[in-house]
C-alpha cells in the first residue's frame, strides 16, 4: 500500500475465483451423478416395485362375495335362501376420527354398544382399507336417515348385500343350522383368499357341513381411484363363482307335521326311508329361530335362549341320549332267537316281579299283577318285563352287546352332520374301565329291558329299526341327497354294503310280534291302528327318569313333569314291505302307547299318502 492507494494482487484473486468454478462445477457434476444414478434405479433397477406401488395406490382390488348356495328339500321347496339387505359398513382408514364417527352414527341411528364391540371385533381382524359392517339389515327408515347425512360421513356408506335368510324358522333350526359372523378360532383355519369380504360362516347343521360347497369361490374387481380414494373406474373383474346348491332328503311337509305333533312337549322324531336311508324328519322340539343369528343376536336374546330349562338350542335328534327302554325288546328277543337261548313258543310264568337266585331284590315288572304265561310273541306285544328279564340273564351281557352292537348302538350312525353323540352300549369292558367296577346279574337284566346304563339317539333308534325293516340291510343316514354346482350335479346315495347275517324265520317271529303291538287285542299301542287299511309293526318304551326305589310305587299323578317317564315309540310300516321307519322319543311324556306311537302314526301316514298319491299320478 503506497499513501492511499491499494494494490491489487489479480493473481491471487484469480487463483480464488477458479477453485471456487472447480469447487461448484464438481459440486454440480456429483449432483448430476446422483441424479443420474437415482433415475437409473427408478427406472431400471426398481422399476417394478415402483411401478405396483404406483398402481397399489391408483388401483384397489376389491374382493366380490360368492353367491351362497340355496338350501331345498325333497320337493323343491326353499330351507335357506339369500334376500337383498342394505347394510352400514365403514372404512377405517378414510376415518379420520373413528370414535367420534362411530358416536355420531350411534346417536342418528340408534346403534347399541354390543353393535359397536362387534363392529370392533370384526374391523380388527381385516385390513384398514377394507369395508366393515357397523349395521346389517337396515330398515328404509335407517336408510334416508343416513342417506340425508352422507357428506359428513367420509369412509360411511350404504352397501346391498344378499344376506341369508331361513323362511321356516324354528321348523329346520336344528338341522339346517345356520350362518353367523366369522369368529377369532375360525379366522385362523379358514382360507384367507377365499373368505376376503366374506363375513359369515355356517356355525351348525347343514350350513357347517357342507360350508365348503355352499361358500363358494371369492371374485375380485380392480378399481381406479382419484386422489381422494374414491373409485372412478372399473379395470378389470373376475367373478366370484356361486356356492352350489344343495337338495336334501327331507320333507319339509313331513317335518312340519312331525314337529306340530310334538307340540307341548320336549322331544324328537326321526323318520328314514328304509329303501336308501334318506331322512324324511329330523325334528327336534323346541326349535329357535335361527335368523337373528345371522344378522347379529343380541346378548340378552342369546342368555335366553342358553339358560332356558327347554333347551331349545340342543338338538335332540343327533345329540339326545335317553334310555330306550322297551324299545329295545324285539332286538333281545331277536338276539335270544339267533343264539338260540329261546324260541317262539318257549313260554314264562310272568308273576309281576322277576328274582335272581338267592337274591331278595325283586325287579319289577310294569304290570303290578303280572302278564301270567307269556311266550315271546306275548311278551313283545303286551311288554312283559319278566320275560325280557329272563331273556337277558340267559343270553348274558356279553352276547346281548355283540348283537346290539351290530344294529349300530353304542356307534355314531355317519350322518353327513357334523356334532353326532354316539349313544351308550355297556359291557363288562366298559364298566371295568369307566367305572373301575366290576359287571353285576342285575345289571343285565335292566339292559334286557332298555335301563341302566344303556343310552340311545333318536337317530341312532331309527337307524337300528330301519336296518330291522331291511331284514338285516345297515343304512347309513343320508341328509343331502344332491349337490348342484356350475359345473356338475353330484348325486349322494347311503352306503348298503353291510349286511347281518339273520335268519328270516327268526326275524318274521319279531315281525308278527311287533304287528300285533299294533293291531293284536292286547298290543300296547293298539289305538295306532285305528282307521288304517295297512299294518304298522312297532314297540311302545317307557324310559325311568329316576329309579324308584323297592319299597316305593311310581304314582304319575304326585310326581312333577320334569320326574316322569320318557315316552318312546318305534315302528316301520307298511310291516310286509317297509317303505318307513320312524322313532319318537318325548321327554317326560309318559306312556309310549299313548304318547308318542300317535306321533309316529301322523307321520306313517302322510308320507304312505304321498307315495300312493305319487304311484298313482305316475301310472296315470
Amino acid at each position: 500500500m503506497y499513501g492511499k492507494y491499494t494494490v491489487k494482487d489479480t493473481l491471487q484473486e484469480n487463483r480464488i475465483f477458479l477453485s471456487r468454478i472447480v469447487t461448484a462445477f464438481v459440486f454440480i457434476v456429483l449432483l448430476m451423478l446422483g441424479l443420474i444414478v437415482r433415475l437409473v434405479y427408478l427406472q431400471i433397477v426398481g422399476h417394478e416395485h415402483y411401478a405396483t406401488m404406483a398402481k397399489d395406490n391408483r388401483i384397489k382390488v376389491v374382493p366380490l362375495q360368492p353367491t351362497r348356495g340355496i338350501i331345498y328339500d325333497r320337493k323343491g321347496r326353499i330351507l335357506a335362501e339369500n334376500l337383498p339387505s342394505y347394510s352400514l359398513e365403514l372404512i377405517p382408514e378414510q376415518v379420520k376420527d373413528l370414535e367420534e364417527t362411530l358416536g355420531r352414527l350411534q346417536s342418528l341411528l340408534g346403534i347399541s354398544p354390543e353393535q359397536i364391540e362387534q363392529f370392533h371385533k370384526v374391523r380388527k381382524r381385516q385390513k384398514s382399507f377394507s369395508s366393515a359392517p357397523l349395521l346389517l339389515r337396515l330398515s328404509d327408515e335407517e336408510v334416508a336417515k343416513f342417506a340425508a347425512v352422507r357428506p359428513y360421513f367420509p369412509g360411511v356408506d350404504i352397501h346391498a348385500r344378499l344376506v341369508r335368510h331361513y323362511p321356516y324358522k324354528a321348523l329346520t333350526s336344528h338341522v339346517i343350522g345356520y350362518v353367523g359372523r366369522i369368529n377369532e378360532q375360525e379366522l385362523k383355519i379358514l382360507p384367507v383368499e377365499e373368505y376376503r369380504g366374506t363375513h359369515h360362516v355356517g356355525k351348525i347343521g347343514v350350513e357347517k357341513t357342507y360350508e365348503s360347497q355352499l361358500h363358494g369361490n371369492t371374485g375380485y374387481a380392480e378399481i381406479e381411484t382419484n386422489a381422494q380414494g374414491r373409485s372412478v373406474n372399473s379395470v378389470d373383474t373376475h367373478d366370484p363363482i356361486p356356492g352350489a346348491n344343495l337338495t336334501l332328503t327331507l320333507d319339509i311337509d313331513l317335518q312340519k307335521t312331525a314337529y306340530d305333533a310334538l307340540e307341548g312337549y320336549n322331544g324328537s322324531a326321526v323318520a328314514l326311508s328304509v329303501p336308501d336311508g334318506d331322512v324324511l324328519v329330523m325334528a327336534s322340539r323346541p326349535g329357535f329361530d335361527p335368523n337373528p343369528f345371522v344378522y347379529g343376536i343380541s346378548r340378552k336374546a342369546y342368555t335366553a335362549l342358553q339358560t332356558s330349562d327347554d333347551q331349545p338350542l340342543f338338538h335332540r335328534s343327533l345329540r339326545g341320549q335317553y334310555p330306550p327302554g322297551s324299545t329295545m325288546k324285539p332286538f333281545i328277543g331277536l338276539a335270544g332267537l339267533e343264539y338260540k337261548a329261546t324260541d317262539a313258543e318257549h313260554k314264562l310264568f310272568c308273576p309281576g316281579f322277576y328274582q335272581l337266585p338267592n337274591v331278595s331284590h325283586r325287579f319289577r315288572d310294569w304290570k303290578k299283577w303280572g302278564h301270567g304265561m307269556v311266550n315271546l310273541d306275548q311278551a313283545i306285544t303286551q311288554s312283559c318285563d319278566v320275560y325280557f328279564y329272563d331273556l337277558a340273564l340267559t343270553l348274558g351281557i356279553s352276547r346281548m352287546h355283540e348283537f346290539l352292537s351290530k344294529f349300530g348302538f353304542g356307534q355314531k350312525t355317519g350322518i353327513d352332520l357334523v356334532g353326532e353323540l354316539g349313544g351308550l352300549l355297556p359291557s363288562k369292558e366298559w364298566k371295568k374301565r369307566v367305572k373301575k367296577q366290576s359287571w353285576y346279574h342285575g345289571e343285565t337284566l335292566i339292559t334286557g329291558i332298555g335301563q341302566g346304563f344303556m343310552q340311545v339317539t333318536p337317530l341312532q333308534l331309527a337307524r337300528a329299526t330301519a336296518t330291522l325293516a331291511n331284514r338285516g340291510a345297515v343304512i347309513t343316514p343320508l341328509l343331502v341327497k344332491r349337490i348342484v354346482d356350475q359345473q356338475q350335479e353330484t348325486v349322494q346315495t347311503a352306503d348298503t354294503s353291510e349286511k347281518i347275517s339273520l335268519k328270516q324265520h327268526n326275524l318274521d317271529d319279531v315281525f308278527r310280534a311287533m304287528t300285533h303291538v299294533v293291531h293284536g287285542a292286547r298290543g300296547t299301542a293298539r289305538r295306532l291302528a285305528k282307521g288304517i287299511d295297512y299294518q304298522i309293526a312297532g314297540k311302545t318304551g317307557t324310559a325311568q327318569v329316576f329309579t324308584v326305589k323297592q319299597e316305593e310305587e311310581y304314582n304319575e299323578d304326585e310326581i312333577a313333569d320334569k320326574l316322569k317317564d320318557h315316552a318312546l315309540f318305534m315302528a316301520f310300516a307298511p310291516a310286509h314291505n317297509p317303505q318307513i321307519a320312524v322313532a319318537v322319543i318325548v321327554e317326560n311324556g309318559g306312556h309310549g302307547g299313548s304318547v308318542a306311537a300317535p306321533i309316529a302314526g301322523k307321520i306313517i301316514r302322510q308320507y304312505l299318502q304321498s307315495l300312493k298319491v305319487e304311484n298313482e299320478t305316475g301310472n296315470s
